[in-house]
């Protein structure tokens, strides 16, 4: 986690942001580019996708960036968020690599083919991608818990902090999303 004292200059820039000052936003996306290169690789390295770190984190900051204004209020609020664009983005591609297979002029995929990683990966964030929509339903924080700690790649300390919740909270959210998430995978 970065000390608070590194917090204060990106709660500024995200208020100068909201505001409507336009390179304010970059300003704040660069104070935490770092780390969010940090939990794109290790996401990725634990998805095996092929998808590239670096346009990940870019992907993410167009999709923050575009489109309605940025409501992140303060460092971790802007970590969640881009944890969350980053889902998108890679649900994106895997929906679109699944609309490939289904006839984007690429080789039709028969039952005895096996997947390859990239394919396994998008199969695999598809399903997550149900499964924490379903969960977001029930129980929105533990539904956090899981994007950050599976797209986000955070710690449980660091996603308590995010949160504002105890480490004891997060424990107990994270058991229970497990078995929400296990209950409906049939395992």
């Amino acid at each position: 986690m970065v000390p608070a004292s590194d917090e204060a200059p990106v709660t500024q820039l995200l208020a100068r942001a909201r505001a409507g000052d336009a390179q304010a936003l970059g300003a704040a996306y660069s104070a935490v580019y770092e780390e969010l290169k940090h939990a794109a690789r290790s996401q990725l390295r634990r998805m095996r996708d092929a998808f590239q770190t670096t346009a990940l984190v870019h992907e993410a900051y167009l999709k923050l960036a575009g489109g309605a204004p940025l409501a992140a209020l303060d460092r971790n609020h802007l970590l969640a968020l881009s944890a969350r664009a980053m889902r998108q983005v890679l649900v994106d591609d895997a929906r679109a690599r699944k609309a490939d297979k289904r006839g984007g002029g690429q080789e039709a995929l028969t039952l005895t083919a096996s997947l390859g990683n990239g394919d396994a990966a998008a199969v695999e964030v598809l399903a997550l991608d149900e499964l924490l929509a379903s969960l977001h339903r029930v129980d929105e924080r533990a539904a956090q818990i899981v994007e950050l700690r599976y797209f986000g790649g955070y710690s449980e300390t660091e996603i308590a902090a995010m949160l504002g919740i105890s480490d004891r909270t997060l424990r107990r959210d994270w058991r229970r999303a497990r078995a929400f998430l296990l209950a409906e995978l049939g395992t």
